[in-house]
This record gives C-alpha cells, structure tokens and sequence, in this order.
C-alpha cells in the first residue's frame, strides 16, 4: 500500500541526515523545513529545519496514523499538515526560539541544461577502483549560547556560538555578524565535561595554546554540545 506521507509535498523519503543539512544551508532560509525518514525505524521520522547558519533536527513518530511532534498528537496526517500551515513556534534547551516558515519541497523545476565536454583525458595513470576514496566534510550543526570564561580575566560571559564543518565560532550576541573568534576543531585535541570550574554543565576544549571552558544553562544542552562536539572530532580523525 501506498504510504499516505507520499501525497505531502516536503516529505523527502530517506534523504540522509547529510544531504538535509547540505540542501537546507545551501538552499533554504532561515525557517526552512523537511521531513525525512529516521534511521531509528519505520514509524520514526525527522523534521530537519534551518535556524540561521544551523540545522536542527527534531523527532516525529507515528502511532497507528498518529503523528506525535513534541508536546502534540495528531490524530491524522491533515491535522499534522494543518498544525505546520499556521507556522509552529518551536523552542529548545538552547532558549532559542524557532519558526517553521515554509516547507522545502520534493520536487523542484530543474532546467534540462548540460555541459558540453571539450577535453576529455586523464590526469593520472594506473589507477584502479580501489583508488577512489569518496570523501563529503562533515557537516553536523548546532548554535546556541553558551556562557564561556575568559582567557585573561577570568570573568564569564554570555557568548552566540555556532557550530558549522570544522569551525566553532562565538561572537558577543547573535545579532552580531563578525565572530569575537574561530576555533578550528582540527586543532583540538579532546572536549570532555570539566569539573574543575565552580559551575554546573560545564565542558572543556583542549588546543594546544588553551583550554577553553564553556557552560550551558542546562544538562541537556552541554550534553548535546559534547555529542556533537566529539563526533566532529571523530570524523577529522577519521579525515573526513
């Protein structure tokens, strides 16, 4: 039969957490949104929706043709795509409040434009299959604020950070467009909670001229921010 989510516009089959996050930042806009399959099973799904320079991504399942999104179930698929109609507003652990705008369709109206080919040769010789390595950056994105400790003056404040590829930036708000500083990830070493420090959901980051501290204002949030945060560093040292 049928899956009856085949009739929704922006639902997007198994497209991978990846290409989401790829076809939302390079694509949609702030409030831009799509539902995809989950790999955690048949009735789980994912909204994947673009926040500024981040995604997130949120858990829907089905519950014999109920939809249960956060704190709501619905007990059809038009209740479901009716609730999305009058732009949900959603908010986290991160105190960041988000809107869903508008959906990313399926189908977009592509041009039947081709390049033409001039030069057709090889640049090496003797290679064979095995010598192709697909290689995609690791994209995993997160923002939200933190409060982090100074360097000198060992003061803490309130920072935006975001999370994009191997780059951590923080700047003084989240209106601000210019980064206070870009830590690179290829240079850390570890990122690990701390207890050092005289305060709760606190983590570190280990580069080789500083440790940074930062914390969250809640558990789930430094919890989130290290997960992602090791993963990153898993996929550099796997030079992905």
């Amino acid at each position: 039969m049928r899956d009856e989510l085949e009739t929704l516009g922006w639902y997007h089959y198994d497209l991978s957490r990846h290409a989401a996050e790829a076809l939302l930042l390079n694509n949609g806009v702030d409030g831009s949104y799509l539902l995809r399959n989950s790999n955690e099973g048949p009735q789980s799904f994912a909204l994947s929706v673009r926040a500024m320079d981040s995604v997130k991504h949120f858990h829907v399942t089905r519950r014999e043709n109920h939809y249960v999104f956060g704190f709501n179930e619905f007990p059809r698929l038009e209740d479901f795509v009716k609730h999305f109609a009058n732009q949900p507003l959603l908010g986290s652990d991160a105190e960041t409040l988000l809107v869903l705008k508008c959906p990313y369709p399926w189908r977009v109206e592509e041009p039947s434009i081709y390049e033409s080919v001039r030069v057709h040769t090889a640049v090496l010789t003797g290679r064979t299959e095995s010598d192709l390595v697909p290689n995609a950056p690791a994209l995993g994105t997160k923002e939200g604020y933190l409060i982090k400790q100074g360097a000198l003056v060992k003061s803490w404040k309130q920072r935006w950070f975001t999370l994009s590829r191997y780059e951590l930036k923080y700047f003084r708000d989240r209106e601000c467009e210019e980064p206070i500083r870009t830590l690179d990830l290829r240079a850390c070493s570890a990122v690990q909670f701390d207890y050092s420090q005289d305060r709760v959901n606190c983590f570190c980051l280990v580069f080789p001229e500083r440790t940074f501290y930062a914390c969250a204002k809640t558990g789930v949030e430094a919890d989130e921010w290290l997960k992602i945060l090791k993963w990153k560093l898993s996929q550099i040292r796997k030079g992905r």
